[in-house]
């Protein structure tokens, strides 16, 4: 049976990354000669932040309830505010925030669509759990860009403000089994399009052997900051 790269044991050394709330022992591997080159990393960072911004205010649309109103107010907040900090880096690098996102509209835009479910739960857990694996992915891959990249790192170490849409969703699954179970298999179904936008960020189009071994604890480490999320929420990953 063949394994795919995050599946298999963890080797390698250089890449730092912290999975969401988790500031214990840091997973270290060889990533800069995978890593896309700085603007197109900057492009794809930028343009998720706007991307959950935009999920979460038709959120807000979408509820009639003022206390869900407020906790999804502050997570666009804390992504407009992220989006922002990355669009006013490519400014004073020289470039034009929109010349840098425009190539990733289309396959961005995409991935979004796939994650809107049919109701606003299902969307909120999309953005809790998407944006979590992704923040942490671009995090990780920060660490190849210098000063630049320590910036980034700043930037989307930030709080994300999503306790509380946590929060709504474990409220939701306690008092709900049909919840429950409909929410953990939305969960499961949302991990391989979120590790598939994730892989397509790579410099490479195909990855030999070795450069699996260099990612694969990275895509280790996604999946555990993951399963941590949904446990934290009641549901299982």
């Amino acid at each position: 049976m063949v394994k795919w790269f995050w599946q298999r044991r963890p080797e390698g050394r250089q890449l730092t990354l912290r999975s969401r709330g988790d500031f214990g022992d840091a997973v270290r591997v060889d990533f800069a000669e995978l890593a896309p080159d700085v603007d197109r990393f900057l492009g794809q960072a930028a343009y998720l932040q706007l991307g959950y911004f935009e999920t979460i205010t038709r959120l807000i649309r979408a509820t009639d309830d003022l206390e869900e109103k407020e906790a999804l107010s502050r997570a666009a907040g804390a992504a407009l505010t992220k989006h922002r900090g990355l669009t006013d880096l490519i400014v004073e690098r020289g470039k034009s925030p929109t010349a840098l996102m425009l190539p990733f509209r289309e396959e961005l835009d995409a991935f979004r669509r796939k994650t809107i479910g049919k109701r606003p739960r299902e969307t909120m857990l999309s953005v809790h759990i998407t944006a979590g694996m992704l923040d942490d992915f671009y995090l990780a891959l920060a660490s190849s860009y210098g000063d630049t990249g320590r910036r980034v790192a700043r930037i989307l170490g930030a709080d994300n403000d999503r306790a509380q849409i946590a929060e709504i969703m474990h409220q939701t699954i306690t008092s709900d089994d049909e919840w429950r179970w409909l929410l953990s298999m939305w969960g499961r179904r949302l991990v391989g399009d979120t590790l598939l936008v994730a892989r397509a960020a790579l410099a490479s189009d195909r990855l030999d052997t070795e450069d699996e071994k260099r990612v694969e604890p990275v895509f280790t480490a996604l999946m555990g900051g993951h399963a941590r999320r949904m446990d934290a929420m009641g549901l299982a990953s």
